[in-house]
């Protein structure tokens, strides 16, 4: 296979824009926690205890996503730099590992969003088995 300059630049957009997602779902946690954390404060629930650590959690496994996609975009560069050097078989070399970090990047991030949907489906399921949950998610659904 034949590396030029454009390939490893086809990745940046890319990267980019996991890093954003990734950091847009860092925030939104970050939010959660602290009010889950106040709540807890005023009145200590071992359910959102339990919730808390389901969250951290998630919190480093979205640090690990987001190292692994700062890695890659890195190696990008750094190929980028070695096939404008000349250094084909480097860049190469090199090339491999960015993809090889973003595919970890990436697959974290789906282990990451699995977690997420089994939380959400148990406290939707709790809601649903309460009675006056039963009675919000009728009203929601239009019922």
């Amino acid at each position: 296979m034949e590396l030029d300059l454009t390939t490893p630049a086809l990745l940046f957009p890319a990267i980019s824009l996991l890093l954003l997602a990734y950091t847009n779902r860092f925030l939104t946690i970050a939010g959660l926690i602290r009010g889950l954390y106040q709540k807890y404060r005023e009145s200590p629930d071992d359910n959102i205890y339990g919730q808390i650590e389901n969250l951290r959690r998630r919190v480093n496994m979205i640090q690990s996503m987001q190292i692994h996609g700062v890695i890659s975009l890195f190696l990008c560069v750094l190929c980028m730099f070695l096939l404008y050097a000349g250094y084909i078989q480097s860049g190469s070399i090199v090339f491999g590992f960015a993809l090889l970090f973003l595919l970890y990047s990436l697959g974290v991030s789906i282990r990451e969003l699995q977690i997420s949907v089994t939380a959400l489906n148990l406290q939707l399921s709790q809601m649903e088995n309460d009675p006056a949950g039963r009675k919000q998610v009728a009203e929601s659904n239009g019922k």
